[in-house]
């Protein structure tokens, strides 16, 4: 028999209404948002005054590009959704390069954009003023797309949107605010926690589960693959646990750059460390964590993977199952996610009695500490600025070598992150970079996003080192006003040579020197120490690489925001990128 009068799926307890701005904050902070990134206009007005008034930290950035990208790198810091905003027409069209990045780049990002009262769309006129209709323009770049067209949607529409972002793997949603509908009153309804509506660290299959710890304990040789989604889901120190109960060696992705506290000795880089490669090739059995093993892991089946294909057995633990099987059979798959899966390995590899150290792995460890000793070496033979122009491999030896231990590392740039993928000397917990878009120019934003959102969510203002290339750092750089104005202990080390290195380096290898670089150089007058001060930051001038260490240290010591120019040789920025071979297998067009 039909209920003609069903009940609301939550009782209304509180008394009264609520306006549609103020629910959809309270339906954010049930998921422990608290970060709100965008340009106000004047859908947005009272949203903005509101999550302020909150406690919110609410970041009005210079480039709606910007604000994706804040809010990116505050979601990956943060481990939770992030929120921005985007004015109607202009604003949203402004936004978009970061809304694919977060697409490309597995961003939990929610982009909420206001539109004219859809009695405006509906109306048959020429000449409508910031007018477009937006969602044909960005549902191709986002996992959910949708409107609140009634006040009453909000609340469907918004946990539709989160419990997309966050299923699978994880991308960007969109959600359209038509004028109108903003200051709807709604029933204040008691507000659902995320697991009574959505999957919440989903485990894994318990005969699944078994049947990997069974392998694991029977392995010789077992490695860690960790992929950037253990970084993301804050879920470091269950695979530390998981790690010690395998006693084996973390072996990193290119997104998964990150170290787990802990672990740092026994983490090596993917193809950048001669201990991960012998790893690898030796390994009979490998744990996948959290990553698509896409490319720049060579599918896990090619390249470093092929000598010991025949006897290695793999376990992956991935929360979407349309990934299982596609880029390599998989032996064991562990449906589920990361945050929710390891733990249950954990427990049943500790019910085994786990495994014990083998000499193999110490023997990696100090293979791995040699090497680092050994490109510190290399890079000190390198010219360091005194009688001629410095080496990259100083600047990013000497610049890496004073990143401060509790610190946040943000990347950008082209050639000069090909020198820190191999001449890093410090182990960052916290490592943010765009890595599967290839998108420069993202530094400062990520930079910016994810300092203020882990500050909004600990209490602690953690310092932060963007260690980028001129190029990259001129397309937002805009934000260092942002960075200046919440008075972020963030030191921006720009490597300077004038011109796009990576794309010298294409032009030289394609034509042979001498060639004309069309469109490859820009002016040698700019000084980004004097920009710096501009926006009222701290400017530093480095010719020396020894002098590097002491401004940075000097520059945490002052606070605020630094902008250090650091010159660096254009010839070897663009010809000598090491381990270059290795980089250009990630696009070796099927061969894979």
């Amino acid at each position: 028999m039909y209920d003609n009068e069903p009940q609301a799926e939550t009782p209304t307890t509180n008394a009264g209404m609520i306006p549609v701005y103020k629910r959809m904050l309270d339906l954010f902070e049930a998921e422990g948002i608290n970060t709100l990134f965008g340009i106000p206009d004047p859908n947005f007005v009272h949203l903005f005054l509101e999550a302020e008034t909150r406690g919110w930290t609410v970041v009005s950035s210079h480039h709606e590009a910007a604000s994706a990208h804040m809010a990116a790198g505050a979601a990956r810091i943060t481990g939770k959704p992030a929120v921005c905003i985007a004015t109607l027409g202009p604003g949203l069209a402004n936004a978009m390069p970061g809304v694919q990045c977060a697409k490309v780049e597995n961003d939990p990002v929610i982009i909420i954009a206001g539109q004219r009262a859809r009695v405006t769309e509906r109306r048959v006129r020429r000449g409508r003023i910031q007018f477009v209709r937006q969602e044909p323009m960005v549902e191709d770049s986002v996992k959910f797309s949708s409107s609140i067209e009634y006040g009453d949607q909000v609340d469907e529409i918004i946990r539709e949107a989160i419990r997309v972002t966050m299923s699978g793997t994880p991308g960007p949603a969109y959600i359209e605010l038509p004028q109108h509908v903003i200051l709807e009153d709604v029933p204040n309804t008691p507000i659902l926690p995320p697991d009574r509506y959505r999957l919440v660290n989903a485990g894994a299959d318990g005969d699944r589960i078994a049947e990997a710890a069974k392998i694991i304990m029977e392995a010789k040789n077992p490695i860690l693959l960790v992929g950037h989604g253990v970084h993301t889901s804050k879920s470091g120190a269950a695979v530390r646990e998981l790690a010690e109960l395998m006693q084996c060696p973390v072996i990193q992705t290119s997104g998964g750059t990150s170290f787990i506290e802990g672990l740092e000795d026994r983490t090596f880089p993917y193809g950048f460390s001669e201990a991960s490669i012998d790893a690898v090739v030796e390994s009979d059995c490998c744990v996948a964590l959290a990553t698509e093993l896409g490319e720049p892991s060579h599918y896990g089946r090619w390249r470093h993977w092929v000598d010991n294909e025949a006897n290695r057995k793999w376990i992956y633990v991935q929360q979407d199952p349309t990934a299982i099987g596609v880029n390599r059979p998989i032996d064991v798959p562990l449906v589920g996610d990361v945050r929710g899966v390891v733990p249950q390995l954990s427990r049943a590899l500790k019910e085994l009695g786990g495994r014990q150290a083998t000499e193999k792995l110490s023997a990696y460890i100090q293979q791995d500490a040699q090497q680092l000793e050994e490109l510190a070496e290399d890079a000190a033979g390198k010219p360091d600025g005194s009688e001629s122009l410095m080496h990259t491999s100083q600047f990013v030896t000497e610049a890496t070598k004073a990143f401060p231990a509790d610190g946040i590392m943000i990347r950008d740039g082209g050639a000069t992150v090909i020198f820190q993928w191999t001449y890093s000397q410090c182990k960052p917990h916290d490592v943010i970079w765009n890595q599967n878009y290839g998108h420069i120019g993202t530094g400062l934003p990520y930079a910016t996003g994810a300092m203020l959102a882990d500050r909004a969510a600990t209490g602690v203002s953690r310092p932060g080192m963007l260690l980028t290339s001129d190029s990259s750092f001129l397309f937002h750089i805009g934000e260092l006003e942002v960075a200046v104005r919440e008075n972020l202990n963030l030191v921006c080390v720009v490597g300077v040579d004038f011109q796009w290195g990576l794309e010298v380096g294409v032009y030289k290898r394609t034509f042979g020197h001498g060639t004309k670089e069309t469109g490859t150089h820009w002016s040698d007058k700019v000084r980004f120490d004097k920009i710096g001060e501009g926006f009222g930051a701290a400017g530093e001038f480095v010719t020396k690489a020894a002098d590097i260490g002491p401004a940075i240290q000097r520059a945490y010591e002052r606070g605020g925001v630094t902008v250090i120019h650091v010159p660096i040789d254009p010839v070897a920025n663009s010809e000598e990128m090491p381990n270059y071979s290795e980089f250009r297998t990630w696009y070796a067009e099927g061969t894979q």
